[in-house]
């Protein structure tokens, strides 16, 4: 099902209102992509205006940037230790922005 993004149907006391037109099509949301930690999975969404979006639907490498040495380097994820966005994401293994991640190179944030 669509998640919309428009106005709320319902007023603070709980009284309906009643849109003078249709939901449009640009108001319309999508489901987050969960990434989660297994072998590198992509997929391919086409947005407004015909461009193409990529979601990662999986993965399990990681670009590491070593502020001290300056490079990038590619590590292998191990599992995900702390994730602000949601507690329950450590368990499941997902990737969100912000989530700690143990590396083969340490631990890190993703940003």
């Amino acid at each position: 099902m669509a998640i919309w993004q428009g106005r709320s149907l319902r007023k603070p006391s709980g009284g309906r209102i009643r849109l003078p037109r249709k939901k449009r099509k640009y108001e319309l949301g999508r489901e987050p992509v969960m990434t989660h930690i297994a072998p590198t999975r992509k997929k391919m969404v086409r947005v407004r205006g015909g461009d193409y979006k990529i979601k990662l639907l999986r993965t399990n490498e990681i670009n590491v940037y070593n502020p001290k040495t300056g490079k990038t380097e590619k590590a292998k994820i191990v599992s995900v230790v702390e994730n602000p966005a949601n507690p329950h994401f450590v368990q499941r293994n997902i990737i969100t922005k912000g989530a700690i991640v143990e590396t083969s190179l340490g631990k890190v944030k993703v940003t």
